[in-house]
Formats: structure tokens, C-alpha cells, sequence
């Protein structure tokens, strides 16, 4: 089933029930339509991040960190307190943020280039001395913004414009697990893998980036959530075909669940 990539809904459907929350078709905090591809899974998973921090009522104190990817975009629509700062440094500014606002709950969010090809010592370092940081990372296996490139969590035999005949493990080594990397750090709290392909998933996804911000309230140390987003343009595949293409590729190499709960 494809999951729509657009934020409107039915304006016919029913009020919701007393004391519910109901859906908008623009939440309060997103404030304009986004300009990425169709097909694209970073808005579905922009939406349920910020819907997050206002269910949980820590808009007023979460400070976002955002690195360098389709997704940096966002920084004009998003109405939260945002830092962009140098490629795949995400985790160490949010890190410097913590260390002097500790009160604040400050996240980083970041493509699989920027955490994972830039920046893996960034958040295997923050995760080793438990900073109290949640970490949120849309995986969708390609230098997006860049124009499709291979990246280090770019599945064997996946198409990108740098592997076009798929990518080959003599040639270009194995994918990056980094959640399962992070989970093995005695400082990381809370880890879970999770995708926006289909309905179900994208309920998934809203529990667990309410567990990782539980996870920082609670202070337990780093958390992450590593969401799969979809990609066509990369993938060389029409916008409807991205969720299918997603769920026979990276969703069957890389396991979906929470990861790691608690220390």
C-alpha cells in the first residue's frame, strides 16, 4: 500500500472524540508545504517527529540540530528552535546544546550521508559518553540531495548513481547497521529501526520517537530512531512503486523493531 507524501487529509471526516487531538491537514508546527520530490518518505517522517513533541508539550523546549540533505529544507517550515550546522556534525552541537541548556531536549535529524558516510564517529562517540541527546535518522540509502549517490548504508544490490549495476560487496564493502552499532554502547538508552512505507509502519514510527523522547526526559542517555524513508528519484523508481521498492530492499536487509529499550 502506498502512503500518500502529501499533508492533506478528508475535511469530511467526523470531529474527533472529546479530549482526541484531531488531525490537520498543516500541524501547528509545520508552516508551509515542503518542496521535495513526490514519493519522497522525509516529509511523513517530518510530520510524525513534530507532531511527537507536541503531543509529548516540549515544543517550547526542544531545539533541533539538522544536518546537510534533502531534509535541510525543512529548516523553513519547521516552527522549532533549529541549528543548522557542518556536515555530519549533528551530535557533537547537540551535545555542546545539552551540555549548556541541560533542561532543553535537543535532537539532531540527519540523512544516512550525513550520519553515517560523514559523520559515524559523531554519534558512536556521543553515544559511548551517553549524552542525553535523541538522534533521528531518515535512511534511504542515497546522497539524495546530491543526486543519488551510494552511501554507507546502501544495501548489495541496490541501483544508485554511483552503483548503477547495484552495489557489490567486493567492490564497495557491506552497508552500515548504525542503529545496531549504537545499541551496543553501553551510553545509548533507547534504539529502534522503523519505516514510513506503509500504514502500519508509520503508526510504528510515531511510538517510537515518543519512546526516544521519553527515553531523554527519563535521562537515560542517547537515544535514536532510524526511520527508512523512500526515495524514487534515487532509486530510479516511479513515485508510486517507492514503498514496494523499500520493503524488498532495505527493509529486507535491515530488521525493524525497537533495538535496545533501556539500560
Amino acid at each position: 500500500m502506498t502512503v500518500p507524501t502529501d499533508i492533506t487529509i478528508d475535511t469530511t471526516a467526523p470531529p474527533a472524540a472529546p479530549g482526541v487531538r484531531a488531525a490537520a491537514a498543516h500541524p501547528d508546527l509545520i508552516l508551509g508545504e515542503h518542496s521535495l520530490c513526490p514519493g519522497c518518505g522525509e516529509p511523513v517522517a517530518l510530520r510524525l517527529l513534530l507532531e511527537t513533541l507536541q503531543d509529548l508539550g516540549i515544543v517550547q523546549r526542544s531545539i533541533g540540530v539538522v544536518g546537510h540533505g534533502c531534509y535541510g529544507s525543512f529548516v523553513r517550515i519547521m516552527d522549532v528552535d533549529v541549528l543548522q550546522c557542518l556536515h555530519g556534525r549533528a551530535p557533537s552541537c547537540a551535545t555542546g546544546i545539552k551540555r549548556v541548556r541541560p533542561e532543553s531536549v535537543v535532537f539532531t535529524m540527519q540523512g544516512d550521508g550525513d550520519m553515517v558516510n560523514e559523520g559515524l564517529q559523531e554519534v558512536l562517540h556521543s553515544a559511548a559518553r551517553g549524552e542525553n541527546i535523541t538522534c533521528v535518522l531518515f535512511n534511504n540509502g542515497v546522497f539524495g540531495d546530491t543526486g543519488g549517490q551510494q552511501t554507507a548504508t546502501t544495501v548489495l544490490g541496490q541501483r544508485t548513481k554511483t552503483s548503477l549495476d547495484g552495489r557489490d560487496a567486493e567492490q564497495h564493502g557491506y552497508p552500515i547497521p548504525v542503529a545496531d552499532l549504537v545499541a551496543s554502547l553501553q551510553g545509548s538508552g533507547y534504539v529502534a529501526r522503523t519505516a514510513v512505507s506503509t500504514p502500519a509502519g508509520v503508526a510504528q514510527t510515531k511510538r517510537m520517537l515518543r519512546r526516544a523522547f521519553e527515553s531523554q526526559l527519563a535521562g537515560e542517555g542517547l537515544s535514536l530512531v532510524e526511520i527508512l524513508t523512500m526515495c524514487p528519484t534515487g532509486w530510479f523508481v516511479p513515485a508510486a512503486e517507492g514503498p514496494t521498492y523499500q520493503g524488498s530492499s532495505m527493509e529486507a536487509v535491515y530488521g525493524l523493531g525497537e533495538i535496545k529499550a533501556g539500560r
